[in-house]
């Protein structure tokens, strides 16, 4: 099963034009990280769709102070950033569809999509790396399944790290749940 451009704008209607650059490598990065059927794909696109503000933001919006809060001190230090003020806050922002963030977490997912995220972090704002970013992501948390069983607090959980946006999340999964059916 795939999702084709119409349905997604049904389920993410602020998508607008972006909707078509994404369709063709989601549907990829979908494929190849099993997240087949309607319940998952549902899961993964409410998501998905939540975390990037309906596929308009790959990049973590903020200013140099708020993003040196991630270079610095304890945040930066759980994060796996250097301690040392070097940029790494501003360099490794969140990115992608799940918008990852910290030095650490661009290396393991960097070298699961064989892609130097370390020096050229800015490459999960493409569109086929933003999708492989997040379905890998998806897959290596074992979303598939919590999705199949409808474990939707729980899946929102482990993207999220709590219940942000669950009204949206919540709307947007029941509107993909009628759409793909």
């Amino acid at each position: 099963m795939s999702i084709t451009q119409q349905q997604l704008l049904q389920i993410l209607p602020n998508a607008g034009q972006t909707a078509g650059v994404f369709v063709p490598v989601l549907n990829t990065a979908m494929v190849r990280f099993q997240i087949v059927g309607t319940k998952r794909i549902a899961a993964f696109i409410t998501q998905i769709g939540h975390e990037s503000g309906q596929f308009r933001y790959v990049r973590e919006l903020g200013n140099d102070q708020y993003l040196s809060r991630y270079d610095t001190g304890p945040l930066a230090k759980r994060m796996g950033n250097t301690p040392e003020a070097n940029g790494d806050g501003h360099k490794y922002r969140g990115r992608g569809l799940i918008q990852i963030t910290d030095r650490a977490n661009y290396i393991t997912r960097g070298e699961a999509l064989a892609l130097d995220l370390v020096n050229h972090p800015e490459l999960l704002e493409k569109p086929q790396h933003a999708c492989m970013s997040a379905a890998w992501f998806w897959a290596s948390r074992g979303l598939n399944t919590l999705a199949d069983t409808g474990q939707f607090y729980t899946f929102t959980r482990r993207i999220n790290g709590g219940q942000n946006g669950a009204a949206d999340r919540q709307a947007l999964y029941d509107s993909a749940l009628k759409v793909l059916a």
